[in-house]
């Protein structure tokens, strides 16, 4: 297996959230040599979306993804989505990540989630398409399928995939979908063409808290150039978007540190 690209190194801006705001972010990465970026829409927000669009040309980054929408299974989220396209269209995002969310309030219908997920989709799909926007469903783990995501494998994204048709696909996080064992027969079935974006960290053991204690890469048991190669074989040729949600950890540190941390275990470990 041979030496990732580092040209191919991505920011997850949720990676350096707790000390750094989109426009420190994206500084960094131009100081540092990171290419990508991935915005979280509040960080946008705060930010102003002409002034983050201005910033990122000007440093010749490419937005890897916009994170996030979906959540279809909650009130009011059709006018979300439809704003999260419009912000991922003006910043020229290669995908709207979608955590598509979880059980309804005072429900305990988990096929009545997924389906109401899959018409939730549907609904703006042709928006997204209009607007060139990929959207990329994002399995996660199953311990958040109550409150965050009823769609859990990458055998349920693809299935949906199908159903839903063109302009729709997946996003491949490994702390999410490292344990499927039926992971490479799935990152093979998506292929090129609903593989749209890579999200890497580690999965510590232990771990203290299941959403904010991922690991640096090379910190934890995922077998990353393992993954890496399957998406590669599919035909995946994207950025590694470096995604690390860390309150006990990474997110206290300095995000220059950070930033240097990840572009050394994304050489040597990834």
């Amino acid at each position: 297996m041979s030496a990732p690209d580092p040209s191919k190194l991505s920011l997850n801006t949720a990676t350096i959230r707790e000390k750094w705001g989109l426009a420190q972010a994206i500084d960094g990465c131009a100081r540092h040599g990171i290419r990508g970026i991935a915005p979280w829409r509040d960080q946008l927000a705060a930010m102003g979306v002409k002034e983050a669009v201005r910033a990122i040309k000007a440093n010749g980054l490419a937005v890897t993804g916009l994170c996030r929408g979906g959540f279809f299974t909650a009130k009011d989220w059709k006018d979300d989505n439809r704003r999260a396209i419009e912000e991922a269209h003006e910043l020229g995002a290669r995908c709207l990540v979608l955590v598509v969310g979880g059980l309804p309030a005072g429900s305990k219908d988990l096929a009545g989630a997924r389906n109401q997920v899959k018409e939730g989709i549907a609904a703006i799909l042709p928006e997204a398409r209009k607007a060139g926007v990929p959207l990329a469903i994002e399995p996660l783990h199953p311990m958040q399928a109550a409150e965050r995501a009823c769609i859990n494998t990458l055998e349920q994204a693809l299935d949906m995939c199908d159903q839903l048709g063109s302009g729709i696909g997946v996003a491949v996080d490994v702390y999410h979908v490292w344990w499927d064992p039926k992971l490479a027969q799935q990152i093979a079935r998506a292929g090129k063409q609903r593989l749209l974006a890579y999200h890497i960290c580690d999965w510590l053991v232990p771990t203290r808290d299941l959403l904010n204690d991922r690991g640096m890469m090379g910190d934890g048991v995922v077998d990353l150039p393992k993954i890496r190669a399957m998406v590669e074989r599919a035909g995946y040729a994207g950025f590694h978007e470096v995604e690390i949600f860390s309150k006990l950890n990474w997110w206290q540190r300095d995000p220059d540190e950070v930033l240097s941390i990840c572009k050394d275990r994304h050489a040597r470990v990834t």
